[in-house]
């Protein structure tokens, strides 16, 4: 089955945003760096971010509302329970500085927020910049990541064209990895043990395509160099099985009367095949047939 890209304007349209916004400051006495991001909804807007503190550098999600000017974000713990909040009376992506208040919903200890703008990430034809740093919000226990985002003339949205591995605690530049791909704003990039040698990696979004179907890149680490590298493996819509140690594809088409899966095996960093099926819609017996696999080419 062949992979027919979506049109990733529509889908920016539908799902993204008017743009996201890079902040530096203070929780109190405490540096941060935040970025938002803001959905082009109604009066009523989602909001979502991404915030670590300097010296820690875990990324914190957060995610709320915008509305008449007033953003509040909300901070989970590892219970996805509301453990902060952080609220802004006056919200403006267009204004230089940021004040609010960060709120320890268990304790009603506050705090000031002292926040100024570094820059936006722009759109338009006319518009361009390069190597614009957005950091994620997947992170591996000793590394985070910041994503390269740059704008060309004559494209309307920006696109991927790197990643920067950093230190936590130092802010050290590990590596700096060229990627050539679509921007998925704070989420682009995440982490898992790909070839399932115990050892956690990280994968970047690479594009969208007809249906559900969607496609990463995967980078594997090389202890021998101490670095990573990006793999071979390919598909739509991978999943990673860790207890059988194995990937699976599901290629979805048609509006899901017509589907393919596939079953791989890892063999020295390399995918390989180990089953194949082709699925399709029966008018007459009203559910999914298996067929020979030329059927869903």
């Amino acid at each position: 089955m062949k992979k027919i890209v979506f049109i990733l304007t529509i889908l920016l349209t539908v799902f993204n945003v008017s743009g996201q916004t890079v902040y530096s400051g203070f929780i109190d006495k405490y540096p941060i760096e935040l970025v938002t991001d803001i959905s082009n909804g109604g009066p009523v807007k989602a909001i979502y971010g991404v915030y670590s503190y300097s010296g820690q550098d875990d990324p914190i999600i957060i995610d709320g509302v915008l509305q008449k000017g007033k953003a509040i974000f909300y901070e989970k713990d590892k219970n996805y329970k509301n453990r902060a909040l952080l609220s802004f009376e006056n919200f403006d992506t267009h204004s230089a500085s940021l004040e609010g208040t960060w709120t320890d919903l268990r304790k009603n200890r506050k705090l000031k927020i002292s926040l100024a703008k570094s820059f936006d990430i722009n759109y338009g034809d006319s518009v361009e910049w390069t190597d614009r740093e957005i950091l994620q919000s997947a992170a591996l226990d000793n590394q985070y990541f910041k994503l390269l985002v740059s704008k060309v003339k004559g494209r309307f949205y920006p696109s991927v064209t790197g990643v920067k591995i950093f230190e936590k605690k130092t802010d050290k530049l590990l590596q700096k990895i060229l990627v050539e791909s679509e921007s998925l704003s704070l989420d682009n990039i995440s982490v898992g043990d790909y070839n399932f040698d115990g050892i956690k990696e990280f994968s970047v979004f690479e594009n969208f395509y007809a249906g559900p179907n969607t496609s990463r890149i995967y980078f594997l680490f090389d202890t021998a160099k101490n670095t990573y590298f990006r793999s071979d493996f390919a598909g739509v819509s991978l999943t990673f099985d860790d207890k059988q140690k194995n990937i699976f594809e599901l290629n979805q088409c048609c509006g899901g009367r017509q589907y393919t899966t596939a079953t791989y095996k890892v063999v020295n960093n390399k995918m390989v095949l180990i089953e194949q099926h082709c699925y399709i819609w029966s008018e007459e017996k009203k559910k999914m047939i298996e067929r020979k696999m030329q059927d869903c080419e």
